[in-house]
C-alpha cells in the first residue's frame, strides 16, 4: 500500500461534501484541524459540515484548532479495511501511543462523529480501490 495516503485527501472533499449522511450529521461543525503523517501536513477547512478547503503542507503560520499526529504507519494501519486493534479509532490511536491530539479539543469533541466519518473517509476509497483496481488504471 502506498505510504503517501494524503494523496487521498483530493478526493476527500467531494466524498464529504457529496454524502447527505456527513452533511447533516457535521451541520454544526466549524473548525480547522490539521492532520500530519511524519512530515507532511494536511489543513482542513470545515464549515457547517462541507469540507470548503484542504490544503496539503508544510504550513507554516497557518491557524488550526486542533491537530492529529501519527506516523505514516500508523495512518496507515487506521486506514485499512479492518484496522487492527489500537488502529480502529482516534482515540485509540492515542491510547496506544499512535497518534498526538494537540491543541482545542473542544470543537473536536463537539463534532465528534463527523470529525470521525471525515477521517474514516480514505479508509472507504482505499477499500474501493483495492476492490476495483481496474477503475483506477482507466481513470490514470
Amino acid at each position: 500500500m502506498n505510504n503517501d495516503l494524503f494523496e487521498l485527501f483530493g478526493t476527500v472533499r467531494d466524498e464529504v461534501n457529496n454524502n447527505d449522511h456527513l452533511r447533516h450529521i457535521g451541520r454544526y461543525c466549524t473548525t480547522e484541524l490539521m492532520l500530519q503523517s511524519g512530515e507532511q501536513c494536511v489543513h482542513l477547512v470545515i464549515e457547517h459540515g462541507r469540507v470548503l478547503e484542504i490544503v496539503k503542507g508544510p504550513l507554516h503560520m497557518r491557524a488550526w484548532q486542533f491537530a492529529l499526529r501519527a506516523e505514516p504507519q500508523a495512518w496507515n494501519e487506521f486506514w485499512q479495511p479492518v484496522p487492527a486493534v489500537g488502529y480502529q479509532d482516534i482515540f485509540a490511536m492515542s491510547r496506544f501511543g499512535h497518534l498526538i491530539i494537540d491543541g482545542d479539543i473542544g470543537p473536536l469533541l463537539a463534532d465528534l462523529r463527523y470529525i470521525k466519518e471525515v477521517l474514516a473517509t480514505p479508509r472507504h476509497i482505499l477499500d474501493r480501490i483495492q476492490a476495483n483496481p481496474a477503475s483506477t488504471r482507466a481513470t490514470a
